[in-house]
């Protein structure tokens, strides 16, 4: 049985031309105010690391054949679920968001390009505040952000 076609399929799903062979990821600079010091860093690492994982292109510092680049727009902590305890609400569970605005240029194809806001959470029990969110939740968010971006840009879902 033959197959044919006009791109590359692989099986993550995603269809790159050939003639792209280059990536590049800009840091995704936190203008939220909020969040660890380091959320720059994990942010544009896990773009990084889960692009080289997913595809065959080569990252290089700039001008890459795909480009992505943005910024951090939230790192938002709060109640997700609200309960009665006698007269007060309170939250039985805390949701921590992580938004990005995301824009992504296809030097091969300039109508694949993009501009979009990307937006995931995970929830914590009511207990556990802010203060105590590891490095580990916080890539989970992250890792959820990229496949978003990564079925966007390169899956065309």
């Amino acid at each position: 049985m033959a197959l044919s076609g006009c791109g590359v399929y692989s099986f993550t799903g995603t269809n790159i031309d050939p003639s792209i062979k280059t990536m590049s990821v800009l840091n995704f600079e936190n203008n939220s105010g909020q969040g660890p010091s380091n959320l720059t860093q994990l942010v544009s690492e896990e773009f990084r690391d889960y692009f080289q994982r997913n595809t065959n292109l080569k990252l290089i510092p700039q001008n890459g054949d795909l480009q992505f680049e943005g910024q951090i727009l939230s790192f938002n902590f709060s109640p997700a679920a609200l309960q009665k305890q006698g007269e007060t609400d309170v939250a039985s569970v805390n949701r921590l968001t992580i938004s990005l605005q995301v824009r992504y240029k296809n030097n091969k194809d300039s109508k694949q390009d993009f501009e979009q806001s990307f937006s995931a959470f995970r929830d914590f029990p009511q207990n556990q505040n802010i203060s105590q969110i590891d490095d580990a939740s916080i890539r989970r968010i992250t890792e959820q952000l990229v496949m978003d971006v990564f079925n966007k840009s390169l899956a065309n879902w």
